[in-house]
């Protein structure tokens, strides 16, 4: 799909969770925006996506909460066993609305929900420039093409062109690979609804229901010299899977030998955005600004990443909604968008400095060799974070 106009009021950039919902949300408020994706089918890379109480509340906002709800189970406890010494435990998952998604499944509601020519597909952004004349944002896109903008949100991730032109970059790794997969159990599995988590050494395997079929899993483990080879076939991402297993129970391990092939994800090593950059960074450059991993992204320790970019998303759309005229007259002044902007990020910037520093703190005390260094992890989560399952009872409002 080609965009026909050489210039654009609003422009989004990536059309994954994040991107789309922006949309969704900003058409909810009656404000016109393009998305412009780089592939040519839509992202949903991952396999699924945990949604906490939050994430629930904002896909309530955006009107597609009911559909989703019909898709998947909801779980309603969890179950923590260490092989290491045996010992078996009881996991809160709290008392509201926790169940896991495949993305697909989100990301095709999302985008389905959208006006006709919202979403453009094979768009790639090479890069952005601001006109030394108008300070307006021109994106340069593949093929030579230049397009003219008012205002441009970056919602394309880690590896984002806006990120890069405001020199905010995730750069810091954990050195911790991440497997994710579906498996199907025709007979029924023998989770319930049920989230378990085994752990033995340095590998954590969790499994979450998704109907009564369908097993949602993940395997975390130490990043090894394999995973470059292994991400190259998903017949080999399954090989990996099964020897990361060897010495869990007989079900994790006919778990990841009977997976489906086609829903395997490896993620060779985890970028994230550091909490001490969120705090020092400004995240807006004119009608620029940013949103999801563009701006935070966050390893899958509190599996918050997908929910915090929905709250972006609604925050985003009500703040442009309220202090700018974009949605009545396409003219919103630049002041006007930069003080949309500025609200925006300000309410923003707390909640995901306190999700990043939460989740820094948790892969910190997974990722580190020494004794010490997880020892200080604990300790500050226990001070930091006493109620760890604080960050699900979020409310980022309404549209």
């Amino acid at each position: 799909m080609e965009i026909g106009d050489t210039k654009e009021n609003i422009v989004i950039v990536g059309g994954g969770i994040c991107g789309l919902a922006t949309a969704l949300a900003l058409h909810r408020k009656g404000i016109r925006s393009v998305v412009l994706e780089r592939s040519n089918t839509l992202r949903a890379t991952g396999a699924a996506i945990i949604v906490h109480p939050n994430g629930w509340r904002a896909l309530d906002q955006l009107g597609v909460a009911s559909h989703l709800r019909e898709t998947a189970i909801p779980i309603l406890s969890g179950q923590f066993h260490s092989l290491n010494n045996d010992e078996l435990k009881e996991m809160p998952v709290g008392k509201e609305e926790l169940r896991c998604l495949r993305r697909t499944d989100l990301v095709d509601i999302l985008a389905n929900s959208l006006p006709r020519n919202t979403l453009h597909l094979g768009c790639e952004v090479l890069s952005i420039k601001l006109d030394p004349i108008t300070s307006s944002p021109v994106l340069q896109l593949q093929g030579g093409r230049l397009l003219n903008a008012k205002v441009v949100i970056g919602c394309d991730g880690v590896n984002s062109p806006i990120s890069n032109m405001m020199g905010v970059k995730a750069e810091k790794i954990f050195t911790i690979s991440v497997i994710r997969g579906f498996t199907s159990y025709p007979n029924g599995h023998e989770l319930g609804s049920q989230f378990r988590l085994t752990k033995k050494n340095d590998t954590q395997v969790g499994q979450l229901p998704m109907t009564k079929n369908l097993v949602y899993w993940f395997i975390t483990r130490k990043y090894t010299c394999q995973d470059s080879m292994a991400s190259k076939s998903q017949k080999l991402i399954r090989n990996l899977a099964v020897d990361s297993v060897e010495g869990f129970p007989t079900s994790i391990i006919e778990m990841a030998k009977n997976c489906e092939l086609d829903s395997l994800h490896l993620t060779e090593y985890l970028r994230y955005h550091a909490p001490w950059d969120i705090l020092r960074r400004r995240f807006r450059k004119g009608t620029v600004t940013l949103a999801g991993d563009a701006m935070h992204a966050m390893g899958p320790f509190l599996a918050q990443g997908g929910s915090a970019c929905l709250e972006d998303a609604i925050v985003l759309a009500r703040c442009l909604a309220r202090t700018t005229q974009i949605h009545r007259n396409a003219r919103g002044t630049k002041m006007q968008v930069e003080k949309a902007f500025d609200e925006y990020l300000k309410e923003r910037k707390m909640r995901v400095l306190r999700l990043s520093l939460q989740m820094y703190l948790i892969g910190k005390m997974l990722d580190a060799s020494s004794q010490f260094v997880k020892f200080i992890c604990i300790i500050l989560l226990a001070v930091l974070f006493s109620d760890s399952h604080g960050h699900t009872r979020y409310d980022c409002g309404s549209l």
